[in-house]
């Protein structure tokens, strides 16, 4: 069926009110790409186009961050022990690392603890609070995780221990009451940014602690710290925390890349070896497709202190020893992935039929707890419906939600399911859950609820937002050298996407297992395409006249450097179908 999804065109009537192609060089696409994402002041496409850590935001504009430095550095000058407490995903083992690294090189007191994402789950708990008081903690600092975590900061609290949280999460009604509650998302926090991952979060509250000690003389006698050093980190953790990449989030993804690219972290050189990228530009992309998903992968199967430790050593060898891990971890999880995939639409056959589908959810006691998040992710892509897969061990569930642009999963959990759960959190897209067996088909009634006041089911399709339209002799080099100038791509900034009408299709091959490989030809120029996963539809499209919309990029092959346009989608022209 063409076209695959929705097209949402840009307004013919947004024309730049200044002159960007004439201030900037840019060339009338690209100015209309920016137009089309609402950039208009000169001020602002400067910051866009020239990423600077001197745009960052005051960070003792973030509510209670002066308290949580304060009691840090009380910390420091008493030589206290201190447990940084984090979660074990990409976003959680990369704010261990920042703050670990830098609290070290002020002094050794300084340990880490990670739950076992199945016998613990998420976030603090009692045990392992025991356990850090016992290794002689007196000051816990969650990062990623703990603004839900109240009865666990009382409970530090009583055992005589103080709790620093720094969490992007939503915010529960309830704050824990910690020494500091650092969160961009609390309705009382002026910090202009609310989108950061938990290590931009750390990396804001470390140039807050950094200038404290400053302000104290602290740094008299030693090297003062350069924070821009630890952007590889945090580049790592926002973009595998699928953060919009705008404001805050854009300078440290594009500084931190480059970093990345210099290749001064021996932890991420290894990987970026074992990844097979060690030759290649690390963009957002590869960033997103082979580095972070084995620094996921040993959370979701493995051990995520193998993580923490390849990103924290200075050692070559121990860091190709522990990359080589990873990497088997990340192999062991596309097999559990692919399974849990196969069962899962299996299941929808047998629960959802050819029903209408509103939300899914499906539970089963063989799949692993590290892997379903994935797996929702997919039937996302597939169904384009909010998805949470649940695994059941003793009549429990820990579930992990996915969601689409257009419902907050967050909201409706908290609007409509919360009396059939256990606990829950998380934010729009995304959510983690626990609960009982014997809830889960009513749950799933209220999600469907929660979805059916939500939505209109019958406009929800995936769509496609086009930047910019345009004829194929637009495309030239020039033109994708303009529009790189615009990357890194990922969240609230992602690929432009160009369309061009009635062209004609020819010379249509089968590339690799399905991918169609086709000639783009109108009456000013042609140009090789790639439209991956497509094969099928060699037969439909063969001399046809299409619309496309597309990404350009080039292709570089055999020494050669040519341009290719990597298609998203595509409609029969209406000389085709008549």
């Amino acid at each position: 069926m063409l076209p695959r999804t929705i097209w949402k065109l840009p307004d013919k009537n947004n024309h730049p009110r200044s002159n960007l192609s004439g201030e900037y060089g840019l060339k009338p696409i690209v100015s209309r790409i920016l137009m089309n994402r609402s950039m208009s002041d000169p001020e602002e496409v400067h910051r866009f186009l020239r990423p600077s850590l001197k745009d960052l935001h005051n960070p003792f504009l973030m509510k209670d961050t002066e308290k949580g430095v304060d009691r840090l550095v009380t910390a420091i000058s008493r030589g206290e022990r201190i447990a940084v407490y984090g979660d074990y995903d990409a976003d959680g083992i990369t704010s261990i690392v920042v703050m670990v690294k830098f609290l070290r090189d002020i002094q050794q007191h300084v340990i880490y603890y990670i739950p076992d994402r199945i016998t613990e789950g998420y976030g603090l708990n009692r045990a392992a609070i025991d356990a850090i008081i016992n290794d002689g903690v007196s000051l816990i600092i969650t990062v990623d995780c703990g603004i839900t975590d109240t009865e666990e900061v009382a409970y530090a609290a009583s055992r005589g221990i103080d709790t620093i949280v720094l969490d992007h999460h939503e915010v529960p009604d309830i704050l824990p009451d910690a020494v500091a509650a650092i969160n961009p998302n609390r309705a009382d926090c002026q910090f202009p940014f609310k989108h950061l991952a938990g290590v931009g979060i750390v990396f804001n509250f470390l140039i807050a602690l950094r200038g404290t000690l400053r302000n104290r003389g602290f740094w008299k006698d030693r090297p003062y710290p350069n924070l821009k050093e630890y952007l590889d980190l945090v580049a790592l953790g926002t973009i595998g925390d699928i953060s919009p990449l705008v404001d805050e989030n854009r300078i440290f993804a594009k500084i931190g890349l480059e970093i990345i690219n210099e290749g001064q972290r021996v932890g991420i050189k290894a990987l970026k070896e074992k990844s097979g990228v060690d030759f290649n530009i690390v963009g957002a992309h590869e960033a997103s497709f082979k580095l972070i998903p084995r620094i996921n992968a040993a959370g979701r199967v493995g051990s995520p202190k193998d993580a923490v430790e390849l990103l924290l050593t200075d050692d070559a060898g121990e860091a190709q020893r522990l990359a080589s891990v990873l990497d088997g971890y990340n192999r062991d999880r596309q097999d559990i992935e692919r399974a849990i995939l196969n069962e899962s639409l299996s299941h929808m056959k047998e629960r959802y039929g050819d029903g209408d589908i509103k939300s899914i959810v499906l539970a089963s006691p063989a799949w692993h707890p590290g892997v379903i998040g994935i797996v929702a992710s997919k039937l996302v892509d597939r169904y384009y419906r909010p998805v949470i897969l649940i695994s059941l061990k003793d009549g429990v569930g820990k579930g992990s939600g996915r969601s689409i642009s257009e419902f907050n999963l967050y909201q409706g959990l908290k609007d409509n399911c919360d009396p059939f759960l256990i606990s829950y959190g998380g934010h729009r897209y995304a959510a983690g859950i626990s609960i009982r067996e014997e809830n889960i088909e009513a749950f799933s009634r209220s999600l469907d609820d929660a979805v059916l006041t939500g939505l209109d089911l019958s406009t929800l399709s995936p769509h496609t937002c086009v930047d910019a339209c345009c004829r194929l002799n637009d495309i030239d080099h020039d033109l994708i050298a303009q529009i790189d100038m615009l990357a890194p791509f990922g969240n609230m900034n992602p690929e432009p996407v160009l369309c061009v009408r009635n062209i004609n299709v020819t010379s249509l091959t089968k590339v690799g297992s399905n991918h169609l490989r086709m000639v783009m030809n109108d009456d000013t120029a042609r140009h090789n395409s790639i439209w991956f996963g497509m094969a099928h539809l060699s037969e439909r499209l063969s001399n046809s006249n299409i619309d496309a919309l597309f990404t350009p990029q080039i292709n570089n092959w055999n020494g050669m450097s040519n341009i290719q346009l990597r298609m998203k989608d595509v409609a029969l022209s209406l000389s085709s179908s008549s």
